[in-house]
């Protein structure tokens, strides 16, 4: 009899030993995939949350990475601190050791990886998969080994994990000082933590290791490397599957250890509801088109700008620029890149966004002036730039276009009007309008009075003046829209430069161009581009042998910038389509150039790569932004195919590297994730060739459709707007054309306006008529209508 509770005791023994685990491979079957490249599996990965996020390489394994914090910009973060460089695995039987640091593939998907590692001669296949939960301080890694041989494999498995507990970029500014990291094995996991701060990480397993070990001496900044070692049997022709989960705190012990067991006893439905989550951003302004590899990116940039989500609780929430290096905020950045996140339904991180940048600027300005770049430890590198703070105001207009709140408008408008106060009392010091200082190009010298801070300035007043008769503020939207008025003129006659078909990068003296020629000489010199050599210094002889007294406009770098006054619309169409045709000189087959002097050889080519420098640096760099400024420019001006030229060139480099992402320098250089890459698809696509004009503020939706050629049965579904959604289906065919509109909300207008034709109304009934040589379509009190033309 007493046989019985001891046989009992054994199996409970065992089971407590074996992990019952559920494979997280089956719940991707469904999810989008993406395969990378061979050949870039020794380059970055990134698997992320708003809490959390990991990047190493494709390969498996973790490299020093990044030059922010320089070799550190890799491993586990948990923002303001870093919690882990990364983690090895390694099995052992009959007296060899398998290092899983060599992947063969590298499968990408929305919120999870998959890296496949294989060893033929033992006919073992071990897949690692993780994600990370949302809004958790952890992340899941599941190792997946799959034996297909006929007989067991009996070895130890030993995770070990790299520790490098330190304080994100800038943490001295906020007393944030690193000390030794102190581990100790607790239950089934070790705790380590910085011995002189409450930062904590946590690792292990469902089960308890068979034995333990620590390696004190790791280097670097005070790390710990510590290892578990776990007992495995895999019979013939079978699968063992092992979790591990990593959690961390900058607060508490007790937070870290509450996460852990949280994934611990609950990863299964953390999955599942990220899963479901990316479902419904995938579903949000949906796009289909001929084109799929376009399509795809378009999908994938959805996914990409959530990546990107940065949530710090004491300081705020709001969209890191890029990972590795700028996950942390900035203002420009988020200026571009939210008008496309709310243009894909993002109002959620748009408006925390929003909050933690007026905030902190208030806080540290108080004028106005919104910052530049900003840690996650709350401390403000730079206080701003200049053109941030007119890109703001326009921002601001755009979203209340977008969501009609009277009191968001009502919110931020001071800080737009305090801003533009600032901008021109302090910054405008010859009182022309045109305001000094450092714009987009971060060029030493180049802080006089420059073409895009002029381009954003104007726009800026354009869209203050809109604010201002919203708020039933008359006097100052006059006043405003004279401002925008005059530079709009000022800017096309000043700025416009005719010999070269193009707007001025700068306007200042010529004591500062010859600066600028010296320091441009030998950049051009020193890249090898004997074309911009002679270009720049026939403009130092002309200058020379016709000086002037007076500042005036001048192109030396052929900056991409030079683009704004189309991209904001501000050029008069005449300029603009000589300006956009000269630009084309400086692409090649990715895109623009962000410094025209610096094309190579691919210009106008339908080849060619940048490979980058040893040395981080933007020169001979051809960038995303630049390009998507270009493609919105030039639907502002009535050349969708052009426009769409620039995002296939954006598209060659997706997935080029990384797979489902974009770099920030074209193909492979720079940030593997940017967040204005958002900026630069979705306005050409959502707001342009869908013509979708958001009206909110007056429960309207105007529908202008430019169509490239090619586009000839397309659609984009569930574009949110207010309270209402809007989605669009188009077919232009063999000269028979046909749009549905759909709208979700009946108590909204829709205004659809055509090219003057005789058009049939299919389905609804709305009021017809024309104006400006337009057919005009407007539905009211009802979702759909189709317009036809046989």
């Amino acid at each position: 009899m007493r046989s019985i509770p001891f046989l009992l005791s054994l199996l409970l023994l065992a089971a407590c030993n074996k992990p019952a685990t559920q494979s997280i491979s089956a719940l991707l079957e469904d999810a989008p995939a993406i395969q990378g490249n061979k050949d870039y599996l020794d380059s970055p990965f990134a698997t992320a949350g708003d809490r959390v996020y990991m990047v190493g390489h494709q390969n498996g394994t973790f490299p020093p990475l990044g030059w922010h914090i320089k070799g550190e910009m890799g491993g586990i973060w948990n923002h303001p601190i870093k919690l882990m460089d990364g983690f090895d695995a390694t099995l052992e039987w009959e007296n060899q050791a398998l290092q899983l640091n060599n992947a063969s593939q590298f499968i990408n998907y929305p919120f999870a990886n998959r890296h496949i590692f294989e060893f033929p001669e033992e006919q073992l296949v071990v897949e690692r998969i993780q994600f990370v939960p949302d809004s958790t301080q952890g992340l899941v890694v599941q190792y997946i080994f799959k034996n297909n041989s006929p007989s067991p494999i009996s070895g130890n498995f030993t995770f070990t994990g790299h520790s490098d507990l330190l304080p994100t970029w800038l943490g001295e500014r906020t007393q944030m000082v690193n000390d030794q990291d102190v581990g100790s094995f607790e239950e089934n996991y070790w705790v380590v933590k910085d011995q002189s701060n409450p930062w904590f990480t946590l690792f292990g397993s469902d089960i308890k290791p068979e034995s333990f070990l620590t390696n004190e001496d790791k280097g670097g900044n005070n790390g710990q490397s510590n290892s578990l070692i776990y007992r495995i049997d895999i019979p013939g022709n079978s699968e063992y599957i092992q979790n591990f989960y990593i959690s961390g705190s900058y607060t508490s012990k007790e937070d870290a250890v509450n996460t852990y067991q949280n994934l611990q006893s609950d990863y299964i439905n953390h999955f599942k509801a990220k899963k479901a989550r990316y479902e419904a951003l995938a579903a949000q302004t949906k796009l289909t088109i001929p084109d799929k590899d376009l399509q795809q990116a378009f999908e994938w940039l959805k996914y990409n700008s959530d990546w990107l989500v940065r949530t710090v609780p004491e300081i705020g929430t709001g969209i890191g620029a890029g990972i590795p290096d700028y996950p942390w905020w900035f203002g420009v950045d988020s200026e571009y890149a939210l008008k496309g996140y709310m243009a894909i339904g993002r109002e959620d991180i748009v408006m925390e966004t929003i909050r933690l940048l007026d905030s902190v600027s208030m806080a540290i300005n108080g004028n106005g002036r919104i910052l530049h770049e900003m840690s996650t430890n709350g401390a403000v590198f730079n206080e701003g730039n200049i053109n941030e703070t007119p890109q703001f105001a326009s921002l601001i207009w755009d979203i209340y276009s977008w969501n009609g709140d009277k009191a968001f408008l009502e919110k931020y408008f001071p800080t737009v009007q305090k801003g533009l106060q600032w901008l021109m009392d302090e910054n405008d010091t010859n009182q022309n309008l045109f305001p000094d200082g450092f714009g987009m190009m971060e060029i030493h010298g180049l802080n006089s009075e420059m073409i895009d801070v002029a381009s954003y300035t104007q726009k800026a007043f354009e869209d203050a003046s809109k604010m201002a008769h919203a708020l039933e503020k008359t006097n100052l939207a006059n006043k405003y829209e004279a401002l925008a008025d005059e530079l709009k003129q000022r800017i096309n006659t000043e700025f416009w430069t005719a010999d070269f078909g193009s707007y001025a990068d700068f306007i200042g003296t010529d004591e500062q161009a010859l600066h600028l020629i010296e320091d441009a000489l030998v950049r051009a010199d020193t890249l090898n581009k004997p074309w911009a050599v002679e270009e720049l210094k026939a403009t130092e002889r002309q200058l020379l042998e016709h000086p002037s007294t007076k500042p005036r406009p001048f192109v030396l770098y052929h900056n991409w910038v030079v683009n704004t006054p189309m991209e904001m619309g501000i050029a008069d169409s005449t300029k603009a389509i000589v300006a956009l045709d000269y630009a084309k000189k400086f692409t090649n087959p990715f895109g623009m150039f962000v410094t025209g002097i610096d094309r190579d050889e691919s210009a106008g080519k339908d080849e060619g790569s940048f490979k980058g420098s040893k040395v981080f640096s933007y020169t001979g760099a051809v960038m995303t932004l630049p390009t998507g400024v270009q493609a919105v420019a030039e639907n502002n001006y009535g050349r969708p195919d052009e426009a769409l030229d620039y995002l296939k060139r954006m598209t060659r480099s997706f997935s080029y590297a990384l797979p489902g992402s974009m770099y920030e320098v074209s193909p492979d250089y720079g940030m593997m994730t940017q967040a204005w890459n958002i900026y630069a698809f979705a306005i050409p696509i959502v707001n342009q060739f869908f013509g979708i004009s958001p009206k909110a503020y007056d429960k309207m939706v105007e529908i202008r459709p430019q169509m490239p050629k090619d586009w000839n049965d397309v659609s984009l579904e569930n574009v949110k707007i207010g309270n209402n959604e809007v989605s669009i289906w188009y077919e232009n065919n063999n000269g028979i054309f046909q749009i549905k509109v759909q709208q979700t909300n009946p108590e909204w207008h829709l205004k659809l306006i055509l090219p003057q034709d005789d058009y049939s109304v299919t389905e609804g009934n709305p009021e017809t008529s024309l104006a400006n040589g337009k057919t005009v379509f407007r539905l009211t009190n009802e979702k759909t209508m189709v317009i036809t033309k046989p």
